[in-house]
C-alpha cells in the first residue's frame, strides 16, 4: 500500500515547481510593469502639468477711509453705529452749524458792502467827471480876465492889485482842477479803469464772494457724509459734544469715522517669483476663502506688481557681504474677484487661497523648445 503513495508523490513534485516557476515570473512582471506604469502614470501628470500655479499667502481687500473733514467743530450728530451698511452721500455725522452760518452771514454781508462801496465809487466818480466839467469852463473864464488885466496894465489902465486879483483866481481855479482830476482818478482805479464796469467784477466785490463762498462750503462741510457705499466702523469714539479737528490744521486725522467698501473687492496675493513665469493679466483665477469651506469664487489677474515686497523695505535683502544667502523673491498680485448675486459676504482681511490657470503645460514648452 505503501508503493503507491510514494510514486504518486514523485510524480506530483514537477508540477508544484512548474506552478512556484510562474508564480515568480508573474510576480516579476508585476512588480517590473507596475513601477513601469507608476513611472509613466508620474511622467504623464509632469509632462501635462505645471498649469496652474497658486498661493495660500492671500488676504481680502477693500477701500477703506476714515471719514472726516476740514472744517474743525463740535459734533451735533451722529447719524451711524458701529456695522451700519450706508450709501454713498448718506450723512454719517455733523457738526453744530452756528458757527459757520454766523461766519456765512458776515461774509454775505461783506458782499453787499462790496455792492454799495462800487456803486458808491461810481457815483463819485461822475460826480467829480461834472465837477471838473464846471471847473475847466471856470478856468478858461479866470485865463481871459487875467489876459484882460494884464493888457489893460501894460497901457496903465488899471491898478496892478487888480492884476495880482485876477492872477491868483486864476491859480486857484487851476488847483482845484487838479484836484477834481485826482479824484476822478482814485475813483476809476477802484472801478479797474471802467466807469460802467458791473459792480459784481470789481476786486472787493470778487474778494467778498471768495470768503462767502468759503463760508458756505465750511458750512456744507459741517456735515459730513459717506464718499461710497460700506460698512461703518469705530463710530465709538465719535460722540455729540466731541471736538473735531480739521484735517488740514491736525498732522493725523481725529475724531473721524472708519468706512469699509462692500463692493469690488480684491485680493492681494504675495507669490513666488518662480510661479510668475507664466501669470499674464487677465488670467483667469479660481479662489477659496478659508472662512467659507468648499465654496469657490472666480476672479482673474488685474495686475503684477512691478517689484517685490522688498523693493521699497528700509532694509533691503540684498547686501555686498560675503555671507550673503540668495532669497527667493515674492511679487504682489492683485486679483479682481468676479462676485455674484448670492456669493457669502466678503470682508476686508479674510484669508485666501488662489489658483490661477497660466493655459501652459511643461510638455507644451518642451516640444516649442521653452
Amino acid at each position: 500500500m505503501s508503493a503507491p503513495s510514494s510514486v504518486s508523490f514523485e510524480a506530483t513534485a514537477p508540477a508544484r515547481q512548474g506552478v512556484f516557476s510562474d508564480k515568480a515570473r508573474l510576480r516579476k512582471v508585476l512588480m517590473i510593469g507596475g513601477v513601469a506604469i507608476a513611472l509613466a502614470v508620474a511622467a504623464y501628470f509632469y509632462l501635462t502639468g505645471g498649469r496652474y500655479v497658486g498661493t495660500d499667502d492671500a488676504y481680502i481687500h477693500a477701500n477703506k477711509l476714515m471719514v472726516s473733514t476740514d472744517v474743525s467743530g463740535l459734533v451735533a450728530e451722529v447719524d451711524v453705529h458701529e456695522g451700519q451698511t450706508v450709501t454713498k452721500g448718506q450723512v454719517l455725522f455733523s457738526l453744530q452749524k452756528e458757527p459757520f452760518q454766523t461766519a456765512l452771514l458776515t461774509a454775505q454781508a461783506a458782499q453787499a458792502q462790496a455792492v454799495q462801496d462800487a456803486e458808491s465809487t461810481r457815483a463819485s466818480y461822475q460826480a467829480a467827471v461834472g465837477q471838473m466839467n464846471a471847473q475847466r469852463a471856470q478856468v478858461r473864464l479866470n485865463q481871459l480876465t487875467f489876459d484882460r488885466y494884464a493888457a489893460l496894465a501894460k497901457a496903465n489902465a488899471i491898478a496892478p492889485a487888480t492884476v495880482d486879483q485876477a492872477r491868483g483866481a486864476l491859480q486857484s481855479s487851476q488847483a482845484t482842477l487838479l484836484s477834481l482830476q485826482s479824484m476822478a482818478s482814485t475813483a476809476l482805479a477802484k472801478l479797474n479803469g471802467n466807469p460802467n464796469l458791473p459792480a459784481e467784477q470789481t476786486p472787493a466785490y470778487l474778494k467778498a464772494k471768495a470768503a462767502a463762498d468759503e463760508a458756505q462750503r465750511q458750512l456744507d462741510h459741517s456735515v459730513v457724509r459717506a464718499p461710497f457705499d460700506g460698512v461703518v466702523s469705530a463710530v465709538d469714539s465719535l460722540q455729540p459734544g466731541t471736538l473735531v479737528i480739521s484735517a488740514m490744521s491736525a498732522f493725523t486725522t481725529t475724531s473721524a469715522v472708519g468706512l469699509i467698501a462692500t463692493k469690488n473687492m480684491w485680493i492681494g496675493a504675495a507669490m513666488k517669483e518662480t510661479d510668475l513665469t507664466h501669470v499674464r493679466t487677465g488670467a483667469p483665477v479660481e479662489i477659496t476663502v478659508d472662512t467659507y469651506p468648499g465654496h469657490v469664487w472666480h476672479g482673474h489677474v488685474d495686475a503684477v506688481g512691478q517689484g517685490s515686497d522688498s523693493t521699497f523695505s528700509a532694509l533691503p535683502s540684498e547686501n555686498g557681504s560675503g555671507n550673503w544667502v540668495k532669497v527667493g523673491q515674492r511679487f504682489p498680485v492683485r486679483i479682481a474677484i468676479d462676485e455674484k448675486p448670492g456669493d457669502p459676504q466678503l470682508r476686508s482681511g479674510m484669508s485666501a487661497v488662489i489658483s490661477i490657470d497660466t493655459g501652459h503645460r511643461r510638455l507644451w514648452r518642451m516640444m516649442n523648445g521653452q
